[in-house]
């Protein structure tokens, strides 16, 4: 199975967004009981997406720039890239279907 990887830090993330074209980023802290229900939804999708988009996640703890950057004031935060931009961020628990209808519609919309 094909989980999600960690961005190690900024420097990475910026590197990701001016490489990757649609990506994934669920943002996340190990003390967080929400994050952990999320996890394997998130690695699920890195899964069934790997030929079409990246998923990845970030540990906020240890980034909190990038938390700072995109005003995240809770977690988990599971954000979409496409073109460098910020296009939707989900924040909270949500079903897998729920994560994988939103980065279907993106797929579609990049294509379209």
């Amino acid at each position: 199975m094909t989980a999600a990887t960690f961005i190690k830090d900024e420097a990475e993330f910026d590197a990701l967004l001016s490489s990757e074209t649609l990506f994934v980023v669920d943002c996340t802290a190990t003390w967080c009981g929400p994050c952990k229900v999320i996890s394997p939804f998130i690695d699920q999708l890195a899964e069934a997406y790997s030929d079409r988009a990246k998923v990845f996640k970030l540990d906020l703890d240890s980034n909190k720039p990038v938390a700072k950057r995109f005003g995240l004031r809770s977690i988990p935060a599971v954000m979409f890239f496409k073109q460098s931009e910020l296009v939707e961020t989900m924040v909270g628990v949500k079903t897998y279907e729920e994560y994988s209808n939103t980065l279907t519609r993106h797929l579609e919309e990049t294509k379209a």
